[in-house]
């Protein structure tokens, strides 16, 4: 165990657990990614502070601990185990017949209710978000170009591309959207530099506001927005204050409140699908006092008005990882 998991993983997991504390797995990119995985840490705090509560929780370093943390962590009593990333889906189907007292969450994920009835799949309407990100970024641009960058090519991260062009396109009919993946393997999700590189490229090609959602790759490409004085947008927490009055927005994905509401449920955790969407507040833009110069009231107005007309079901968002497809750009 120590020998897969380092000595400290292997403490934290040797501890045993309290009345069934629960447990947090954070995905490949780090604890603190100022993104995805720190959403959910934040999620993981709020709960401890509230309830007074104690959690467990742990950082992948490699693909091949994924399957060990969630038998280490069930074997040891935590309940629920939490995890975090599409890529749980695989070892959790795997784990989850072995160990059918304890309950599993995947965020971002999805295993089959019916196969195994204690775990819960918790999916995001990012395509939602993602347009009204994609109109913010149409009226802030001056060039009428406007750029993605994703982290690991895969359908879930075209689902952001696919939305936020199609929100460009509402406003501009003819913006050009530019989007980019980093990489194939997990390791897209943390290579700043990549990123930066991806982002010079664009604004190279005209792009004057770029939109990162990426993990850790995407500090790169906030950074390097700054410094070359265009606008970007972050991803999943809020990041506007990491480069105030150059982030435009942020697009809000409540990874942070998954963890909370599955940690406060508890063992008692209702399994199935949940998909959480504008309507239900899973989804969303950041305004804040670090982006309050850069939002016109116009903006602010548009934005509501699709926000309300996509809850209502109004305006219909095309989600790209229903038919592999998207109407407003070409990967």
């Amino acid at each position: 165990m120590t020998k897969f998991l380092g000595a400290a993983a292997a403490a934290a997991l040797s501890a045993g657990a309290a009345l069934a504390d629960p447990a947090l797995i954070y995905d490949l990119g780090g604890k603190f990614d100022k993104s995805f995985n720190e959403a959910a840490y934040g999620g993981a705090e709020r709960w401890a502070e509230e309830t007074g509560g104690s959690y467990k929780d742990i950082e992948m370093q490699s693909e091949a601990q994924r399957e060990q943390a969630l038998r280490r962590f069930a074997e040891a009593g935590f309940n629920p185990v939490v995890t975090t990333g599409f890529s749980f889906s695989t070892p959790i189907a795997a784990v989850a017949g072995d160990y059918p007292d304890t309950k599993f969450v995947t965020i971002d994920g999805y295993v089959d209710p019916e196969e195994h009835p204690n775990v819960k799949s918790i999916l995001f309407s990012e395509h939602e978000g993602s347009y009204l990100v994609g109109m913010m970024a149409a009226m802030a641009s001056d060039s009428g170009t406007v750029g993605f960058v994703g982290g690991m090519d895969i359908p879930l991260i075209r689902k952001f591309a696919c939305g936020y062009a199609q929100g460009v396109k509402a406003v501009n009919p003819d913006a050009e959207v530019i989007a980019n993946m980093t990489g194939t393997t997990p390791a897209a999700w943390n290579d700043p530099v990549k990123g930066s590189e991806l982002a010079k490229a664009q604004i190279g090609q005209g792009a004057d506001v770029i939109y990162a959602a990426a993990g850790g790759t995407g500090l790169g490409v906030l950074q390097t927005a700054a410094d070359e004085g265009i606008l970007s947008i972050g991803v999943d927490s809020n990041q506007n204050h990491l480069h105030p009055g150059k982030v435009l927005t942020s697009m809000l994905k409540r990874v942070d409140n998954a963890v909370y509401e599955s940690m406060t449920a508890g063992a008692d955790l209702e399994a199935g699908v949940e998909v959480l969407g504008l309507a239900e507040d899973g989804v969303g833009v950041a305004m804040d006092e670090h982006n309050a110069d850069l939002v016109t009231d116009e903006m602010t107005t548009a934005v509501e008005d699709a926000k309300a007309q996509i809850a209502a079901g109004e305006i219909s968002v095309h989600d790209y990882s229903s038919d592999d497809s998207c109407p407003a750009l070409t990967f």
